[in-house]
């Protein structure tokens, strides 16, 4: 009697249907019969038929599934399962309690991963989670632009934070309800498409793919940039005649947190002007302050020092005191 077998075929929900590696169209192939849950209107199984292959509807859970899988093995034949997108753990427990049990099975139990994911997959993830948020979820459906504009703004300083910890865990975290914030404010965008102005999350992408290949032509052409000051030479004679701005002040925002904005206005002031501006004479404290303070933002360029994150520094170190103060 002919040995039997079974391959359970893993495939990720993140790859178009169809693209699988050369390893499990063999094993689809050679099968005497194909199984899989779910309804044939799941694309990875109509990928298959459509390739010229059959493929078995089983209904009911993983225990129907392990009983046909189990019983056409034993009879002999070569059967393969497609495991559906949400991975079917029950029927995996059950494959890796045949893998080590004693005494195994009169024929072969394998486990096969026809396609893979490739990097930011994941992101594919997101995508579809919060159009289903959007869709599904009273809250999100509410949101607009402006109302998540200050969320935009809490996760921005609280990854700013997690940075400033050195807490790499924080970090991700936080990069993560950033990324949000694009997926959000991107799929809310998607509903003004029929207004002409709306766009994707996709059209977003593509948009900083093409600026970074753009303002990249050391990597992606034949420009040569030697170090990193060259590189950013590059970027601001690309980025200048791409904006054709009236003033080198444009498009700084002025929201920006005050020693940031001082930063941004004084570099912009610098590759535009041939010499420094004569600070005006000030009348009072308040103006005066504000001149040292722009002298120290000045300062700080020429010694190569970020003004902002400098006094973010300092304050967390007044902070530590502080707690180490109150619990002495």
């Amino acid at each position: 009697m002919t040995t039997g077998g079974i391959k359970v075929v893993l495939t990720s929900p993140r790859v178009a249907p169809g693209l699988l590696t050369r390893a499990a169209w063999q094993v689809l192939g050679d099968a005497d019969e194909i199984g899989a849950s779910g309804g044939p209107a799941r694309p990875d199984v109509q990928a298959v038929v459509g390739s010229g292959l059959v493929v078995s509807q089983i209904e009911g859970g993983f225990a129907e599934a392990w009983t046909w899988l189990s019983a056409a093995a034993a009879s002999g034949r070569q059967v393969v399962w497609l495991v559906g997108e949400d991975g079917e753990p029950g029927l995996l427990r059950v494959v890796a309690d045949q893998l080590s049990r004693e005494p195994r099975p009169s024929y072969d139990v394998e486990i096969l991963h026809g396609s893979y994911d490739v990097p930011g997959a994941r992101l594919i993830d997101l995508v579809r989670v919060m159009d289903r948020l959007r869709r599904n979820c009273p809250w999100d459906q509410e949101q607009t632009h402006e109302s998540l504009a200050k969320y935009l703004l809490e996760e921005t300083y609280e990854t700013l934070e997690a940075i400033d910890t050195g807490n790499r865990p924080h970090l991700r975290e936080e990069l993560g309800d950033l990324l949000l914030q694009v997926a959000f404010h991107s799929r809310i965008a998607e509903e003004s498409v029929d207004d002409g102005d709306g766009f994707s999350i996709d059209d977003v992408s593509a948009d900083i793919v093409e600026k970074l290949i753009r303002r990249h032509p050391h990597v992606f052409g034949t420009v040569d940039a030697a170090d990193a000051a060259a590189v950013e030479a590059n970027w601001e004679t690309i980025k200048a005649a791409e904006k054709q701005r009236s003033s080198v002040l444009e498009g700084i925002p002025l929201a920006l947190p005050a020693l940031a904005l001082a930063d941004k206005v004084l570099g912009r002031a610098a590759k535009a002007l041939p010499a420094e501006l004569t600070p005006a004479a000030p009348g009072t404290e308040a103006e005066r302050i504000g001149m040292e303070l722009l002298a120290l933002v000045r300062e700080a360029r020429t010694l190569d020092v970020d003004a902002e994150q400098a006094l973010r520094t300092a304050i967390l170190q007044l902070t530590a005191q502080i707690r180490a103060a109150e619990t002495s």
